[in-house]
């Protein structure tokens, strides 16, 4: 009766627009700023290079760097977020990221843009867990989709922006450390706007907190493990899911230009707007994917039909046969179709999670990013010192289909799951 009249009177007094769409914006610039982070040092890399004399090799050791510490730490602070709530998690990572700024502003050599490197990893590795933490307990379930759609949007634009500010600073000021020192205040600015903004955050007196509360105690007579959800096969296929989706995305983030130049003969200065069009693509689909999500049952439908044709559009420009600007052309269009998943992916993790996890949860799939960031890399570009450069797209449109394959068997599990009070009711 209870559970029934709490029902009832969350649908009499839905939560204002305003609210959610608070919560929301301040999570996508969150998020956002995590992404730019990323990508604090690669666009700096001529002026390293000119200052320093450091190869490309010690350079790349950096952007690994970065990964590894993110991906230990990503999976670690699930738990953090999970024991004493996201919110200061939040604060403690854009404060490292402020730090990373002023480390590689004033670094004196390899060690300080270790150092940089390092604070921004461990800056960038809460940011899962934490947002979807607060979009779970903070925005009304109507408009989730639309969060998580938000919530992708930013990133792309993140790693969009970052390029442009940080090369255009160091161009415009001749100093690489006037860049890096800017975006240590970038950050510092973000942890203002969220400090100031803290009520919006907190996702421990959310609007839907109690229901993962209610959800925790009411199925089960003592607590769980802290690990214990790690003995789901559904997380690790997630983290599987995010890990070969994330190759594929590595390959064109880094190698799509090159690959292009080689196949189609075009200049570098074209074959370039490929990672950009592709992103802006993605962020369309985003869009629309936050629509779906909310519409659509079996999210692994979409999530398959999406990413089977970025696949296919990818095969098609591995294939040479494509005019030269179409090529570019296509290859954008591909990111189409892994925005217009995205939306669904996360439900689909929500929904995989169990209940009082959501960290956790979140802090192991998507370790499984920072994983395939780190190893694709390397793979794809021994495929192009070889020559291989048709690999590039047949060997992400390959990785696209692995991850299908684990996102149709998380969504069986999922769908088991939800039958299974019904078979019991029977």
């Amino acid at each position: 009766m209870t559970a029934s009249a709490s029902s009832s009177g969350a649908a009499a007094n839905p939560v204002p627009l305003r609210q959610d769409a608070r919560t929301i914006g301040l999570i996508g610039l969150a998020h956002g700023s995590s992404h730019f982070f990323h990508m604090l040092l690669p666009p700096l890399f001529p002026w390293l290079i000119g200052e320093f004399g450091f190869s490309y090799s010690e350079l790349g050791l950096l952007v690994s760097v970065f990964f590894v510490i993110s991906g230990v730490g990503q999976a670690l602070s699930g738990f953090l977020v999970d024991r004493v709530g996201a919110r200061p998690v939040m604060f403690f990572a854009l404060s490292s990221f402020a730090a990373a700024g002023l480390a590689a502003g004033t670094a004196q050599g390899y060690t300080g843009l270790l150092l940089a490197a390092a604070l921004a990893g461990l800056g960038n590795a809460p940011f899962h867990p934490v947002d979807f933490t607060i979009l779970n307990k903070r925005v009304s379930p109507q408009r989730l989709g639309h969060g998580f759609s938000v919530h992708g949007i930013s990133g792309n634009l993140g790693w969009a922006t970052a390029p442009v500010f940080m090369a255009g600073i160091a161009t415009a000021t001749g100093s690489w450390r006037t860049a890096c020192l800017c975006g240590g205040l970038f950050a510092l600015i973000v942890l203002g706007i969220m400090v100031w903004n803290r009520d919006a955050l907190d996702d421990r007196q959310g609007a839907w907190a109690h229901q993962a509360k209610g959800g925790a105690g009411a199925g089960a007579g003592k607590p769980e493990h802290p690990m214990a959800f790690l003995k789901l096969p559904s997380v690790w296929l997630c983290f599987s899911f995010f890990f070969w989706s994330t190759c594929a995305l590595s390959a064109i983030q880094s190698f799509a230009g090159p690959a292009l130049k080689s196949m189609y003969g075009l200049p570098l200065s074209v074959t370039a707007m490929v990672v950009t069009g592709y992103m802006l693509c993605g962020a369309a689909g985003m869009v629309v994917g936050g629509f779906l999500v909310g519409r659509v049952q079996r999210l692994e439908k979409i999530i398959s039909v999406c990413l089977l044709g970025s696949a296919a559009l990818l095969v098609l420009v591995g294939t040479g046969l494509l005019p030269g600007m179409a090529a570019v052309v296509v290859a954008s269009v591909a990111g189409l179709g892994t925005g217009l998943a995205g939306p669904s992916r996360d439900m689909l993790i929500k929904r995989a999670a169990p209940p009082g996890a959501t960290g956790r949860v979140y802090g192991t799939v998507y370790s499984g990013l920072d994983l395939g960031f780190c190893l694709a890399a390397p793979v794809f570009g021994a495929m192009l010192d070889h020559g291989m450069t048709a690999g590039i797209f047949y060997g992400s449109a390959f990785t696209l289909a692995l991850s299908v394959v684990s996102a149709a068997l998380v969504g069986v599990g999922v769908a088991a799951r939800a039958a299974r009070p019904l078979a019991t009711a029977v």
